[in-house]
């Protein structure tokens, strides 16, 4: 640490106690309100929750009669269509200004909300019962679950019950680091905590405050598991007031049970699940096909994995293309002529391996200048070959080939053939795309007499040529359905012949994807989870399925595809997201 930074820290402290000694006064007021509990009843401590939740409600009142007016003049045609986007705008404008009351209102509420969260873990963990007057909703609950029981006027409540096919007893008290840490969470901001400090108890805060708006609360959570667990573990406490609690990875998409799950006051679910509903929700032709209802507020668990590492990879939904288009991707076919390109390409990048690593062993400049060449060179061909990726790890080969490449891409790539032109087809890993080259077609084409067999003609400089020349009118146009036509056949050939690449290069059996009952299925690359019933798109898993000799299916087309990244991006347009994320560290951040 510079002197500079120390002498700063000394005046105006660091992140963290600066970020805690600002909700220190929260504290304070939480534990003034959660004072005032001890001596209430069950029933009372139920009674004050419901307050909040109406007082709530009669703040928002007048703004949320205005929305349904306007929605009533629609329905009765008072409003007429020409009209009618003018009224869409001004109730999404009276949205935004119950959001704004909402949040003024939840902060000024937070210090009772905490204190009746905490007062309530307290009684779970001290008594083994909790007996209150029976509510409609207690009768609802009680036939499902063991741990909830009404008998006339009484419903009590039970201190054990089964989460995630376990049965746990309720023991855990919001100590100060969590009224912190919800806190913070409920401010917009992550909560990066140590692990022990109960992150999971921490959400239990800032979801029961939001859940009082009854706009919903989305807890998103990284696995099915988690999501299913945290829903019955943490659900009681919500349940006790009266709270709806669901998980939508309990129920089948797109059907009734997980729109009412979305319409619960609380909702669990893994980031993909939310991510696909959204998908889905875009795709739908009627309103009454959508599942979600409009973003309130949401916490992610394990926020750097979730808008980090899972979001790289977009989320696809995809369907079968005609038979017509998938007889033109001839897998099988083309296979041969990739299998030949990839086993030379292959000895050509261990040949280069072996040199290169013999010309850096050299201390000259210009011996290792050709050997760092040279290990680009295998690098751009095949960058997953398991011997280069050792050498790669190695210190500091990284950096000169990285350094080196640098050097070819100046000058908007002028030199990069002087990389590449050897190589028999090239591989852009960073974009997940691959180029066969010249080489690589005179490789495959030397027994055909069509010398282009799998280079796309210039139409537009054809075409112009047609109309140039000599032709009558029925001759120009059969000419141009043969060009048009020669051009569909060679784009089809040309994807299968990149697919099958990509398939044969840059995907590893057991890794990326693996071979079961005769199927090729995807592997999660973050979970290392078998994804069943995902195919990846646009041809790719039918080249994978001709590679490993298994029935090649339909052919696959995207139809909707979202980034969580963006997917939450566009959430917090609506509503206030927060995260939490399991670190070493304790301080805290803003999101954006």
């Amino acid at each position: 640490m510079s002197i500079v930074t120390k002498v700063i820290k000394m005046f105006v402290g660091d992140k963290s106690s600066r970020d805690i000694k600002a909700v220190t006064p929260i504290i304070k007021e939480i534990h003034a309100e959660y004072a005032k509990l001890d001596a209430i009843s069950n029933d009372e401590l139920r009674a004050a929750a419901q307050e909040l939740k109406k007082e709530i409600a009669n703040f928002i009142s007048p703004e949320q009669e205005k929305i349904n007016k306007i929605k009533s003049d629609i329905e009765q045609d008072i409003i007429k269509i020409q009209d009618r986007e003018e009224a869409y705008a001004k109730i999404d404008g009276i949205e935004t200004e119950i959001d704004e009351k909402i949040k003024g209102k939840l902060d000024e509420l937070l210090p009772k909300a905490f204190a009746i969260i905490k007062e309530t873990a307290r009684r779970f963990t001290e008594n083994p019962t909790l007996k209150v007057t029976a509510s409609d909703y207690d009768r609802e609950l009680s036939p499902k679950r063991k741990d909830i029981v009404v008998e006339g006027d009484t419903c009590t409540y039970h201190n054990e019950w089964e989460a995630g096919g376990t049965s746990i007893k309720w023991e855990m008290i919001h100590y100060d680091v969590q009224l912190i840490g919800g806190t913070i969470l409920h401010q917009g901001k992550i909560a990066e905590m140590a692990t022990g400090e109960g992150k999971t108890l921490v959400a239990t805060l800032p979801v029961f405050l939001n859940a009082l708006s009854g706009r919903g609360v989305h807890l998103v959570t990284v696995n099915e598991y988690l999501a299913k667990r945290d829903a019955e573990w943490m659900g009681t406490l919500y349940e006790f007031h009266g709270l709806k609690v669901d998980c939508i990875d309990k129920h089948v998409p797109n059907s009734d049970e997980r729109r009412k799950a979305y319409l619960a006051d609380v909702t669990f679910g893994t980031n993909n699940e939310f991510g696909f509903d959204y998908l889905r929700d875009n795709m739908a032709i009627n309103p009454s096909d959508l599942v979600q209802r409009r973003p309130n507020f949401a916490i992610v668990d394990e926020v750097d994995s979730v808008l980090i590492d899972d979001a790289r990879t977009p989320l696809i939904i995809s369907g079968p293309v005609s038979q017509e288009k998938d007889s033109k991707l001839q897998f099988d076919e083309l296979k041969p002529k990739v299998v030949q390109l990839f086993t030379e390409q292959r000895k050509l990048v261990t040949r280069l391996l072996a040199e290169g690593k013999m010309l850096l062993k050299n201390d000259d400049k210009k011996s290792r200048e050709e050997g760092a060449l040279l290990i680009l060179r295998a690098f751009k061909g095949l960058p997953k070959n398991r011997a280069l990726i050792k050498f790669m790890s190695e210190q500091g080969i990284k950096t000169l080939v990285h350094e080196t490449e640098n050097i070819y891409l100046a000058e908007n790539a002028k030199r990069m053939p002087e990389v590449t032109d050897d190589l028999f087809f090239v591989i852009d890993e960073k974009n997940n795309g691959i180029e066969m080259t010249d080489k690589g077609n005179d490789l495959i084409t030397k027994e055909i007499e069509d010398t282009k067999f799998f280079i796309l003609p210039d139409i537009g400089a054809e075409i112009a040529d047609l109309e140039n020349a000599d032709l009558s009118p029925s001759e120009l146009a059969d000419q141009k359905d043969k060009l048009l036509t020669d051009y569909s056949v060679k784009t089809g050939r040309i994807h299968t012949i990149n697919q099958l690449l990509k398939a044969y290069a840059m995907f590893d059996r057991d890794t990326d994807y693996v071979v079961m009952d005769n199927k090729v299925m995807i592997v999660d690359e973050q979970t290392g989870r078998i994804m069943d019933g995902r195919r990846f798109s646009d041809g790719l898993h039918q080249a994978l399925e001709a590679k490993e000799n298994v029935k090649i299916e339909a052919s696959t087309q995207t139809f909707a595809t979202v980034t969580l990244q963006n997917y939450f991006r566009m959430y917090t347009k609506l509503s206030g997201m927060t995260g939490t994320a399991e670190t070493e560290a304790g301080e805290f951040w803003d999101i954006y």
